[in-house]
Parts: structure tokens; sequence; C-alpha cells
């Protein structure tokens, strides 16, 4: 059995969004509750991440990332060392532009080793957080597969991304 665990961005991911609507689906989706949602440290992040997968059979294991959760997983990915049963990375924020400018510590500079697992990164056209080819640049890096779904913004409840049955399809490619 897969077990999927739910690594929102900056301040969770809101009732409409996306992973809340995964997560509510209730096919072993859980989510990964930080301490600090709105000044995070990576340290505290990927610590985070250590301890709710830690009973865990790491090969049933995806992690699901959203903006900011997506640096979080690729700094858990290389700073640990474990391997996976995958990752999906939706809109990876680039949180080295200039546009950036939230409290969060520690998350820079974007890992850009591969990730030691097989990982998807989902981007869009016009996301404000990262450019179409900082997000081709990262998956590269990462080794990951690239799926580009055209304008969909930052692709969140925000961009009309609530139930995204689109994304579980994507999801379920990883096993």
């Amino acid at each position: 059995m897969t077990h999927y665990f739910i690594v929102p961005g900056l301040g969770n991911s809101g009732p409409e969004h996306w992973q809340t609507w995964f997560e509510k689906s209730g096919d072993n989706f859980t989510r990964i509750q930080q301490q600090e949602w709105d000044a995070p440290t990576c340290r505290d992040w990927v610590d985070t991440i250590n301890i709710a997968i830690g009973g865990y059979d790491l090969s049933s294991v995806i992690l699901i990332g959203h903006s900011l959760g997506c640096s979080t997983i690729a700094h858990w990915a290389l700073q640990t060392g474990k391997i996976i049963k995958g990752a999906m990375l939706v809109a990876p924020s680039d949180i080295e532009a200039p546009v950036y400018n939230f409290p969060a510590t520690g998350f820079t500079p974007v890992p850009l080793s591969p990730i030691p697992f097989k990982t998807i990164v989902v981007a869009s056209d016009d996301d404000p957080w990262v450019s179409t080819a900082r997000a081709t640049y990262f998956a590269g890096c990462w080794g990951s597969e690239l799926i580009n779904i055209g304008k969909a913004g930052h692709i969140n409840a925000a961009s009309g991304y609530g139930a995204w049955p689109e994304g579980l399809t994507i999801l379920k490619t990883l096993g």
C-alpha cells in the first residue's frame, strides 16, 4: 500500500487547495503539520518530514509538495539520502528570485543535485513564483520528469486548482 504525505508551502494549504482535496480523498493521504507555517526554517521542516514518515516502510512513501514544500523535499532528500517511492513537486517556488521576500530561513540555495528517487515536477507557464525556465532547470537538476500544464498560475486555489483530478492522475503514475 502506498502512503501519501502532503508537504504544503508557506501558510499551509487552505480548505479549497488541491492538497486539501487530495487529503480528503481518503486514499492514505496525510498532511505533514509544520510547527511554523509563516516564518519557517528549513531544518525544522526537514525534521518534521523525517518524524512524519519515520514509522513507515520508505518504499511505500510518496511525498507531495507544493511551492516551498518542493524545496523542502529537495533539501530533505539531499540531506538524509533516504530513498522513498517518489515525490510530486508542484509549482516549486524560486526562493532565490528577488520577488520571493517571505521570511523563510535556510532554504537557499535551492538544492541542485539529483534527487535519488523518482520525481515529477508539475509547472505552469505563468507562475508568479517561478519562471518556466527556472522550473525546467530545477527539474533537470533534480532528474525529475517535467510536466508543464500551461497557464495555471501558481497551481493553487487562487488559480482555480481545488479538486484537481488531473493532478491525482499525475500522482498515481508514481505508484
